[in-house]
């Protein structure tokens, strides 16, 4: 079985974001519909964002799930967060999302915990700056994640290991020279001190 069959037999879970009532003004009164804005994903790491909009709210929100079946794509994990920080944005809306250490869990609210949680993030760090429309920040939080990239596909663009396009670990700053270099310090040191006390004794 390919991976492209195993992604598709994953069951996909909905979730609803928002349902508004909008209102269309036409000769003789208001023309009454709802608009329903839904993420659906397999909790591993594919996920998707849905706009629909019909008379009757169960056909808005089938509406909004195919929409999202069209706008699905992989999320780049790193274990169970993301692969590095990342500002998405979208028209006045822009959310951070950041990377945590195991257990940190989701921290997010509305519309970007949905997409978080559906993607199969379990620990991020999130914040949203400007507008808090549930629209423009879902697909803010969406923007960012796809604009997300791997280590090993950056090594392989640039023509590098993966070794030489991660940050600098603490492993990787050489702590042994800096420990041998401070036990070479009290050594150079020490000599003057030695030749004074023995310039003292020959006076």
């Amino acid at each position: 079985m390919s991976m492209s069959e195993v992604n598709e037999s994953r069951e996909l879970k909905e979730r609803v974001i928002e349902i508004n009532r909008v209102a269309k003004v036409v000769k003789g009164g208001r023309r009454f519909s709802f608009t329903a804005l839904v993420v659906i994903g397999d909790e591993v790491d594919r996920v998707g964002l849905g706009y629909g909009k019909a008379r009757e709210v169960p056909l808005a929100i089938s509406k909004a799930v195919e929409d999202a079946r069209k706008n699905l794509f992989t999320v780049p994990k790193h274990g169970q967060t993301i692969t590095h920080e990342i500002v998405g944005r979208f028209d006045a809306a822009r959310v951070v999302l950041r990377p945590a250490s195991e257990g940190t869990g989701v921290i997010a609210g509305g519309g970007t915990r949905a997409v978080l949680e559906l993607a199969g993030i379990r620990d991020v760090l999130s914040k949203c700056l400007g507008t808090t429309t549930p629209i423009n920040m879902t697909r803010a939080t969406v923007d960012g994640l796809k604009r997300l990239v791997r280590p090993e596909d950056v090594a392989a663009m640039r023509g590098k290991t993966i070794a030489q396009v991660l940050p600098v670990s603490a492993s990787r700053r050489k702590p042994e020279p800096e420990a041998d270099e401070a036990e070479a310090a009290p050594t150079t040191e020490d000599a003057p001190v030695e030749a004074t006390e023995s310039e003292e004794t020959s006076e």
